[in-house]
């Protein structure tokens, strides 16, 4: 998981993951809360699921349940009772093609000579590959396929010699490079870790007595929870029965924080290192009418990704803002695929529009990003079968040019329409009438200017080194 890996069967891009933990120091289960909380962050993975617990207040042993499938799937009210204990950790995952299966599906739960260790990440290392390499040619034997199992193994090695159990994450982190999230579980202890970068989001909260850990602030809407506060790039935080400590064992650098997350990754209701989500894609949608106008008399979004920033440009456009599409909100990832030969006709299960809405009208269709192109030019077929006198394509990002190693799917060049076709060939292609990208020097304004990000997908300038391909 080192490197993109370049098959998505529904064309569109994917998160890896989200985590979430929680610990009550007064004893209450937290089984239920990880579960709720994991159920906000379905959309960060849909492949697998798990939750593993422990008892700080007695025998110092965990408790584990994963499988492929949903939230809902994998998990019913006598496996939550069964997992009894007041700390846990949760993980979701989304797997790319040849990566998915049960052994790698997370949290993992370590039992080593110093004890039980359970870690849930989000993200992905840049110097895995060679770090594996290195734990093989001493004898380490791995289970899966995962980086997370590499900096498990760093974690475990470092602690042998360290005073605790966030010092020997702090040791590990001066192996690891890349993006990556962690909440590590102890047996007295919650730890949450965010690289020096700030790649992927972890944030904290606060219910009562009890103390949460999540890849976003819904997941804490969701079990009822205070937002306390961010996790900083670089930060350590350490959750005990005395409350929260925090570290910054590694040297300042510049922060990267993911872009995408922004326009697409992450929940709208979700508030990101200060951000709103949602109000970024008004503003990316505002940016798209000034840059790309249209005479037209209707804007519409694909949902769910589209309609933030549909509702920006039609703001800024004056273009009636409406719905032209019925999304089939059961379809998931349990959904038997269609054969290759079928595969075109996919979309229709999945979306279907309202013929009077855009009837003899001129459509401007907004969405957050065209990958390989085959997705969108089948939606813009749908406005044209129900009707559609034009259909207008505007893209809330610029266009993908380049591969992701920091935790998102995005395939190798040869598979982004982008990297080997011009906007007007990409147009042609999809069968729009005109098409228009958000422009990549506007991206700070989505944010309002107050973050660092990476934009290397659309730009090609990669915060770190990136690894040749093993």
């Amino acid at each position: 998981m080192n490197r993109p890996v370049a098959f998505m069967t529904d064309g569109k891009l994917h998160e890896e993951c989200g985590v979430f933990g929680a610990y009550d120091p007064t004893g209450n289960h937290v089984a239920s809360s990880i579960y709720y909380g994991l159920f906000a962050l379905q959309h960060r993975g849909q492949e697998s699921c798990g939750i593993a617990v422990g008892n700080t207040l007695g025998p110092r042993r965990i408790l584990l349940h994963k499988d492929m499938g949903l939230v809902s799937e994998v998990f019913d009210g006598n496996i939550l009772q069964r997992l009894a204990g007041n700390i846990g950790i949760g993980h979701v995952r989304y797997s790319t093609s040849g990566d998915s299966s049960p052994q790698n599906a997370q949290p993992l739960v370590l039992n080593y000579i110093k004890g039980t260790l359970g870690i849930a990440h989000n993200g992905n290392l840049v110097n895995a590959f060679k770090l594996r390499q290195e734990l093989e040619l001493s004898g380490s034997i791995f289970q899966t396929n995962a980086d997370t199992e590499v900096i498990a193994y760093h974690i475990a090695r470092e602690r042998l010699n360290a005073k605790s159990a966030e010092e020997a994450v702090a040791s590990a982190m001066q192996r690891i490079r890349g993006a990556y999230s962690l909440i590590v579980m102890s047996p007295r202890k919650l730890i949450g870790v965010r690289d020096p970068m700030g790649f992927r989001p972890l944030c904290i909260g606060k219910r009562d007595g009890a103390y949460f850990l999540a890849s976003e602030s819904c997941a804490l809407d969701a079990v009822g929870a205070e937002f306390l506060r961010d996790v900083a790039p670089g930060e350590i935080v350490t959750i005990t029965e005395n409350g929260i400590s925090s570290q910054f064992p590694y040297e300042k650098v510049k922060a990267a924080h993911c872009i995408f997350e922004y326009i697409y990754f992450a929940r709208p209701d979700s508030v990101i290192d200060g951000i709103g989500v949602y109000e970024s894609r008004l503003r990316a949608g505002r940016e798209l009418a000034r840059q790309h106008p249209v005479e037209a008399d209707l804007v519409v979004g694909v949902p769910e990704s589209g309609s933030d920033a549909a509702l920006g440009y039609s703001l800024e456009s004056h273009i009636p803002y409406g719905k032209a599409f019925v999304k089939n909100t059961y379809v998931g990832r349990t959904f038997i695929k269609p054969t290759q030969t079928e595969r075109e006709s996919s979309v229709h299960i999945k979306l279907n529009v309202l013929k009077h809405a855009v009837f003899g009208k001129r459509v401007v269709m907004i969405d957050d990003s065209i990958v390989r192109g085959t997705t969108c030019a089948q939606i813009v077929g749908l406005l044209r079968e129900a009707g559609a006198k034009e259909v207008h394509v505007r893209i809330s990002s610029p266009p993908f040019q380049y591969p992701c190693y920091f935790g998102t799917d995005i395939p190798t060049g040869g598979q982004l329409i982008a990297n080997q076709h011009s906007e007007k060939e990409i147009c042609g292609i999809i069968g729009a009438d005109s098409l228009g990208y958000l422009a990549v020097e506007s991206l700070p304004k989505i944010i309002e200017s107050r973050l660092s990000y990476c934009d290397a997908c659309f730009s090609g300038r990669y915060p770190v080194t990136v690894p040749l391909e093993p």
